[in-house]
């Protein structure tokens, strides 16, 4: 008799619903710790595609993204011109938002300036929770803070240095999915995977 439970019979967090694709994500990557430059930079530019978004919509467009934006490389995306501008507003695959679309350039030229004065992007972000996640114990989604003091702080830092779309809230939700921090709730079968990859 196989005793072994499938990923169907765990407890999650309770904002993953039952759509397919928001399940993989959250039990593929949401909080795992990430160190890759270039990952982070995706999950920079699609936070700030989603300002007043779902992120489910995000999600479903995630693979248009990669495909029109170079697959997130931030040397090619940092010499966008116009012309690349328009060609982007005009494909509904993605967010055709012109103030959204112009930032990801802007902010591929910074990202470029963070990673050749910290060594890497990772190097920058990570000291903002002392080089390790910040593991919460939240037990339900409604203790879940949508900011907090270090997401205000690295928002202004990132602010500071020209980013866009990176206010307190946003900066907070990229800090979650990259693994800064734990928020997981203490039911989740996530909440312990996720302090040791």
């Amino acid at each position: 008799m196989n005793t072994q439970s499938s990923p169907d019979d765990h407890i999650r967090c309770a904002w993953v619903g039952t759509d397919p694709l928001s399940v993989e994500y959250h039990d593929r990557e949401w909080g795992v710790p990430v160190h890759d430059d270039r990952k982070l930079f995706e999950f920079l530019i699609l936070e700030g595609m989603q300002a007043g978004l779902s992120w489910m919509t995000i999600l479903r467009k995630r693979d248009n993204f990669r495909e029109v934006y170079d697959d997130f490389d931030p040397v090619k995306i940092a010499v966008y011109d116009q012309a690349k501008f328009e060609e982007l507003m005009k494909n509904p695959g993605i967010i055709r938002n012109q103030r959204k679309i112009e930032a990801a350039a802007q902010n591929a030229l910074t990202f470029l300036a963070v990673q050749a004065e910290f060594g890497s992007f990772d190097a920058y972000i990570w000291q903002f929770v002392g080089g390790k996640p910040k593991v919460n114990s939240w037990k339900t989604m409604a203790e879940i803070p949508a900011q907090t003091e270090e997401s205000v702080i690295l928002s202004k830092d990132l602010k500071k240095r020209g980013f866009n779309f990176v206010g307190p809230t946003i900066v907070y939700a990229h800090m979650q999915a990259t693994g800064m921090v734990n928020d997981h709730t203490t039911d989740c079968y996530r909440y312990l995977e996720c302090q040791v990859e």
